[in-house]
């Protein structure tokens, strides 16, 4: 059994100093994925950057310090590790870490954020599209199951989110932001939480801080897990971990079964 747990942070720092990442790791993952670290290495204090017992993986944004970034811990040092998928104008912002291991690939990636006008969103839509290709090219390259988790920054149906005629015309959820993940599924992955939990309403990973919208459950689920559909047979839970705090976003986590 593996369980794998993302969780976007928002501030690594900031959750090992306001205490939360003690509750986090009591989840006992065989490896923790993690977004928006904002931080770098050498950024943290020595008995910060280990997880004991786990290999641990940074992939700090060069674009500027305090943004965005992921990091990976991993309980099985992993065969493979890559950083990015090609381009500067796509990895300068630490947002990809790939681990290979002998059953699978998993792919921790923080997607941009839509917001700040035109030209963010077109680059949000250029980076599904170059991780996509990146992806597809794996597949045939390792001949493996994939597993991608990370922020997507974008609800994928109306069941996804707290208010979505509100938000038809907002980046998160507009058509061809949707219209990707169709594309993602249509190219042989599965919305792991979705699949087990098909009907499941006011189930949220992501709640705007500024409007305390957790507090009244106006949320997006935002944060995912997409498997292969060759590790379909092996997925036998996946979960929204909304009682961890520390983020506007919370963790969620899948359990596949006899993979290494």
């Amino acid at each position: 059994m593996t369980k794998l747990v993302s969780w976007n942070v928002n501030g690594l720092r900031s959750v090992h100093r306001n205490g939360y990442w003690d509750e986090f790791v009591k989840l006992g993952a065989d490896v923790y994925c993690l977004q928006e670290i904002k931080a770098e290495w050498e950024q943290l204090d020595e008995d910060k950057r280990e997880l004991g017992g786990y290999t641990a993986i940074f992939n700090s944004s060069r674009a500027r310090k305090g943004y965005s970034g992921t990091a990976v811990y991993s309980k099985t040092p992993p065969n493979e590790v890559s950083l990015g998928i090609g381009g500067e104008k796509f990895d300068v912002e630490g947002r990809t870490i790939f681990t290979h291991y002998e059953d699978f690939i998993l792919a921790n990636v923080y997607f941009p954020n839509g917001g700040m006008g035109p030209e963010r969103l077109h680059y949000k839509l250029d980076f599904y599209d170059a991780f996509l290709a990146y992806v597809q090219k794996l597949r045939v390259e390792y001949d493996k199951g994939i597993v991608i988790c990370g922020d997507v920054n974008t609800a994928h149906k109306e069941i996804d989110l707290a208010r979505p005629k509100e938000n038809e015309e907002n980046t998160g959820f507009l058509p061809e932001e949707r219209a990707w993940i169709d594309e993602l599924l249509a190219a042989g992955f599965v919305d792991a939480y979705r699949h087990l939990n098909p009907d499941r309403a006011s189930a949220y990973s992501y709640w705007d801080l500024k409007t305390r919208a957790r507090d009244r459950n106006v949320g997006w689920r935002i944060d995912y897990f997409f498997v292969s559909s060759d590790l379909l047979p092996h997925l036998v839970a996946a979960e929204i971990h909304a009682d961890i705090y520390g983020s506007d976003h919370c963790p969620v986590s899948v359990i596949l079964t006899d993979i290494r």
